[in-house]
C-alpha cells in the first residue's frame, strides 16, 4: 500500500512538472557573435500561436558582461506574420544595472549576468499561425559590446 502511494505521489509530480512546462510556447536564445552586437544583425525568434483566444507573456532573456558600457539596453522589435507583414514594431529600453549603484541586476555569478524582463503581459495575437519576432540592438553603436545572447519567450497565461 505504501509502495502504491509512493507510486501515486510520483506520477503526479511528474504530471506537474509536464504540464507547467506545457504552455510555454518558445524559450530560444540566441548567443551573439564574440560578445559583440552589431547593429545590423537581428535576432530572430520564430513560433506558432495555436489558439489566439488565449493570451501570453513575452519575455527577453538577456545575457550580458558585467563591463558592458551601459546601465541600458535599447532595442526595437518587430512582430511579423508568416507573410513577413510587420504587425507591429516599438522600441523598448531594458535595464540591465542599477542607476545609481551601478550593480548589475538580475542572476549571475563573476562577469555574466542574466535577465529575463518581461516586456507584454497578456498579449493577445489577432490569429493563430506563424510569427516571428525580430529584435535589432538600438544603442547608436556600430558595434555594441558585453551583450553575450538575446532570447525570446512566450508562454501562454492562465486564464
Amino acid at each position: 500500500m505504501k509502495t502504491r502511494l509512493i507510486s501515486l505521489a510520483v506520477a503526479l509530480g511528474c504530471l506537474l512538472l509536464w504540464s507547467c512546462t506545457d504552455d510555454v510556447v518558445i524559450n530560444q536564445n540566441q548567443d551573439i557573435s564574440q560578445g559583440i552586437w552589431h547593429v545590423d544583425s537581428l535576432a530572430s525568434f520564430t513560433f506558432e500561436i495555436p489558439d489566439s483566444t488565449n493570451q501570453y507573456n513575452i519575455s527577453y532573456h538577456v545575457r550580458n558582461a558585467v563591463n558592458y558600457p551601459f546601465y541600458n539596453l535599447y532595442v526595437t522589435y518587430y512582430l511579423e506574420d508568416s507573410a513577413a507583414n510587420i504587425l507591429d514594431s516599438k522600441l523598448q529600453e531594458l535595464i540591465l544595472f542599477d542607476k545609481k549603484s551601478g550593480q548589475p541586476l538580475g542572476e549571475g555569478m563573476g562577469d555574466l549576468f542574466d535577465n529575463e524582463i518581461l516586456v507584454f503581459k497578456n498579449k493577445k495575437f489577432d490569429y493563430s499561425g506563424t510569427y516571428t519576432f525580430k529584435i535589432k540592438q538600438f544603442m547608436r553603436m556600430e558595434e555594441l559590446p558585453g551583450i553575450m545572447s538575446f532570447g525570446l519567450k512566450v508562454q501562454q497565461t492562465e486564464l
